[in-house]
């Protein structure tokens, strides 16, 4: 059996690193098994990078865009969410913000942002804006400062959740600066907040630098403002309702 494409196949096998294949590739060049063996270590070696990009973006638990109440927001801009799943923002690396009150639906859309953009082949890492801060301020000296700082500038695109839900000192302000001017114009940030950027001195009060660190992060970023009521109280509410009714229907049937 001739084999397809000789070159194209040895070429897939250098990609792949199959250095003991390629030493004795004319031994082996014409074996009707060579293309479906080279296809297997491509599919492993595909899968087990999944596998691992998934694992290092620490997505956790979260519900895909299929449950998304498109319905319950006041205002939300569904084109403009459509269209972030392109990922034609992270050509040049430019940002993403999402901005909003509490419980709207930011972090659902962007961990499913950062799950398909896992799922194409990006490097990815989800983390919270305290969790994040929190880690960088904690090295004791440079060199784990250096280390740490490029666990956060190293991915293709970084989603910082809940900036805004508590506020930091100037330390904390220069860390996140820090973190987006070492990404600037050339990897992508997904970030949201609860906090428009006129309030933003509250989150990071007496910092010098909110001024520049906003600048930098909008600078041709896309901005998309949800406004509405907590989708997770209105769900609390119905659990009561819920079970209120329930437990009214069992009451009368024990008075029967």
């Amino acid at each position: 059996m001739k084999i397809k494409n000789p070159e194209q196949l040895k070429e897939r096998a250098r990609r792949l690193g199959l250095h003991g294949l390629l030493a004795r590739w004319n031994e082996v060049a014409d074996e009707p098994w060579l293309e479906r063996v080279i296809e297997y270590e491509e599919v492993e070696r595909q899968k087990r990078g999944l596998e691992r990009r998934i694992r290092n973006a620490h997505l956790g638990r979260f519900k895909p865009m299929a449950d998304f109440d498109w319905k319950w927001p006041k205002k939300i801009d569904r084109e403009a969410i459509d269209d972030l799943f392109s990922f034609e923002f992270l050509t040049g690396g430019a940002n993403v913000v999402l901005v909003g009150p509490n419980g709207i639906g930011k972090s659902m859309i962007s961990l499913n942002l950062a799950h398909q953009a896992a799922l194409r082949g990006e490097t990815v890492r989800f983390v919270s804006a305290s969790e994040m801060l929190n880690d960088l301020g904690s090295q004791s000296s440079e060199a784990s400062f250096a280390r740490r700082l490029r666990r956060y500038v190293r991915p293709r695109l970084l989603v910082i959740d809940e900036v805004g839900y508590l506020s930091y000192d100037t330390r904390h302000a220069d860390l996140l600066f820090e973190v987006v001017t070492r990404r600037y114009e050339q990897k992508s940030i997904v970030l949201t907040t609860n906090k428009p950027f006129a309030e933003w001195n509250e989150v990071f009060p007496n910092a010098s630098c909110v001024v520049t660190l906003i600048d930098r992060l909008v600078h041709r970023a896309e901005i998309v403002t949800i406004e509405g009521e907590s989708y997770r109280l209105k769900e609390a509410k119905e659990r009561v309702a819920e079970k209120s009714k329930a437990w009214a229907a069992k009451r009368k049937s024990n008075g029967k």
